[in-house]
């Protein structure tokens, strides 16, 4: 292949929110040749669609029983990625602030997970079977979703740092709100019983805050060719 990257390969990159991951696993993906899977963006797809439909978040039992109804489908391209539920582009409408506040109990429930871990999955395959590979960003992705990966990275960020970036994301959100929203986050994330936010086993830990996009961008690649 002319990128000389094994076929089929996939590439993880977990950390929380306002780490990096998205640019850095978009900029890798396309650096590489590879598709792009953001399983946020499902959660937020997920959150988006029992918003929707008026099921109380805070209501586990209604959210499980929900879980299979929403169709999710995640364009794979880097430099355009897109995200669908029962043909409706919601790329815009799950990074409002209502979906952002409600995401960490709607992914925390065991049957949303498993929902869109079989959907996950069911990307990575085709991409490793049909094409040069994947890189899939989350927060249980080296750890749960595809343990095999052969490269596996862990972003962090300083806490004012990852505000600053979401803040810009969002188009100037108070940064101090924004910091506390995603230490709460971390929280939830951390301590939830299925498929809490870990450093997976034999992940490359990577503290962003004193690089450039590209710097950390090439680091991963150089991560991704030493496995050649």
């Amino acid at each position: 292949m002319s990128n000389g990257i094994v076929n089929g390969i996939v590439v993880a990159v977990d950390g929380p929110s306002g780490s990096g991951k998205s640019s850095t696993s978009r900029g890798v993906a396309a650096r590489l040749g590879l598709r792009y899977l953001d399983t946020g963006a499902m959660f937020r797809a997920m959150t988006w669609a029992m918003l929707r439909d008026g099921v109380d978040i805070h209501d586990a039992a209604a959210l499980a029983a929900r879980a299979g109804a929403p169709r999710i489908e995640s364009g794979t391209d880097p430099l355009g990625p897109t995200i669908a539920v029962d043909g409706t582009d919601v790329a815009e409408a799950i990074r409002t602030e209502e979906v952002t506040r409600a995401v960490s109990p709607v992914s925390a429930v065991p049957e949303v997970r498993a929902r869109l871990l079989e959907l996950q999955r069911r990307v990575i395959a085709d991409a490793t079977g049909t094409g040069p590979g994947i890189v899939v960003e989350g927060r249980d992705i080296g750890s749960v979703v595809a343990p095999d990966a052969p490269v596996k990275v862990y972003l962090t960020a300083d806490p004012a740092a990852r505000a600053a970036r979401r803040a810009a994301e969002e188009g100037g959100s108070d940064l101090a709100a924004t910091e506390q929203l995603l230490l709460s986050r971390d929280k939830i994330d951390s301590s939830r019983a299925t498929a809490p936010l870990v450093r997976a086993d034999g992940a490359v830990h990577i503290d962003t805050t004193p690089y450039t996009l590209d710097e950390v961008v090439d680091q991963v690649v150089a991560l991704v060719r030493a496995v050649e």
